[in-house]
């Protein structure tokens, strides 16, 4: 298929073996650093500590569904899990112009037992991985290959020095796998984060949401017991009883009052899918008029300036892989809030096969609606030059072909 547009991956995956970069861990760290096992002919996986191996899950792109196995995956001979150059021939295979860029070694989870076991480890290694993006990966072509900085949980302190990091190297954007305080939901010393990302101009972002409050908690520690004062009843769980990934967070920091202390504060969370959008706009407004009133009187939740959707509405962004009823809802959804992603190399990438896809997704829909949500959103949200974009990766192609 012939590409006429500038295509943008707004959540793709980047995943190497650990020894192309482990190797920027002070000596000390590295005994908690990842390194690279083969586990099975034909099967790599990536080992954090004393943790169990992560499998690199590379046999889930490029082939027919019915090819597909969890339990083949080499790093060097896999898509997606090779070097920069590497990376440049396959968004040429897929006719994407650039990608946003996520990782993570083993999940959060693991490195929270990490962290808890050694945090300056845990400090060191988050930023060996930043450093390599920003000084070696990245660089090759920094307008096509654009990997989210990963941002600590170890305190804010710390989340804004490596924020400060990122930026100082030119990252595109930075990833948060917990609020910056390490909670679970906001907390006062949080702001500090936030007003140094706006002064940064960084963009903020997570890849689904948040680590043990993907599907949102109070906004802070409930000064009562619910069982004792309103019959078990959680007005938080009512809010976001229908929503999906990331909904919860948003819920937090929306009761948090982050938004009217932050204005112009933005968020995007990636792989979210949007269909279930619409309704939940619609829902979360039901569910706050029907609670609030007695949460307020009898719990002191915190009544809102505006409707919780106009909040959302206003201030996060939402990315999806294939759905062609996301696109159709684009207008109740507000499409100037979606992104498209391929999850390159992960199982719901349809690499090298992408454009396919988005035919399905984009049948009968105008071509500037269709920019927008593979280009635009992406351009304005990270603050990237579209023909920077395009200029560079026309020189970057030849120079990978050269």
């Amino acid at each position: 298929m012939t590409r006429s547009y500038p295509l943008i991956s707004a959540d793709s995956h980047l995943q190497v073996a650990s020894e192309h970069w482990t190797g920027r861990v002070p000596a000390q760290y590295r005994y908690i650093a990842p390194r690279t096992v083969r586990i099975a002919d034909g099967q790599d996986a990536t080992v954090i500590g004393d943790s169990k191996p992560q499998i690199f899950h590379g046999g889930f792109t490029g082939l027919p569904y019915e090819n597909r196995s969890p339990n083949q995956g080499l790093f060097e001979t896999t898509p997606g899990g090779g070097g920069p150059e590497q990376r440049l021939r396959e968004q040429d295979l897929d006719g994407v112009d650039a990608e946003i860029m996520y990782t993570f070694f083993g999940g959060a989870d693991t490195y929270k037992a990490v962290k808890d076991k050694d945090p300056a480890a845990y400090k060191a290694v988050l930023h060996a991985w930043n450093e390599f993006l920003g000084e070696e990966y990245c660089p090759v072509a920094p307008d096509r290959l654009m990997g989210m900085g990963l941002i600590p949980d170890t305190g804010v302190d710390d989340g804004i020095a490596e924020m400060e990091y990122c930026a100082r190297i030119g990252l595109k954007g930075v990833c948060l796998t917990r609020y910056p305080s390490g909670k679970e939901f906001p907390t006062p010393e949080d702001d500090r984060f936030w007003a140094a990302s706006l002064d940064l101009n960084m963009p903020l972002t997570a890849h689904m949401g948040f680590a043990g409050s993907l599907y949102g908690r109070p906004p802070f520690p409930l000064p009562y017991d619910v069982n004792e004062v309103a019959g078990g009843v959680d007005p938080y769980s009512r809010f976001i009883r229908y929503g999906f990934r990331g909904a919860g967070n948003a819920v937090q920091m929306i009761f948090d009052g982050l938004f009217d202390r932050f204005p112009k504060l933005r968020f995007y969370f990636a792989e979210t899918m949007v269909g279930w959008l619409p309704e939940f706009y619609e829902d979360l407004d039901d569910q706050y008029r029907r609670h609030i009133p007695w949460a307020a009187r009898i719990l002191g939740v915190r009544k809102l300036d505006r409707l919780p959707s106009e909040y959302v509405r206003e201030h996060f962004w939402w990315g999806v892989l294939r759905s062609p009823l996301g696109v159709r809802l684009r207008h109740e959804i507000g499409m100037d809030r979606i992104m498209w992603g391929s999850d390159f190399p992960h199982v719901e990438s349809d690499w090298p096969e992408s454009q396919d896809v988005l035919a399905e997704m984009f049948d009968g829909v105008p071509e500037d609606d269709r920019m927008q949500m593979i280009s635009g959103n992406v351009i304005e949200y990270f603050h990237l030059d579209a023909g920077a974009t395009l200029a560079q990766k026309e020189s970057s192609t030849a120079a990978v072909s050269s």
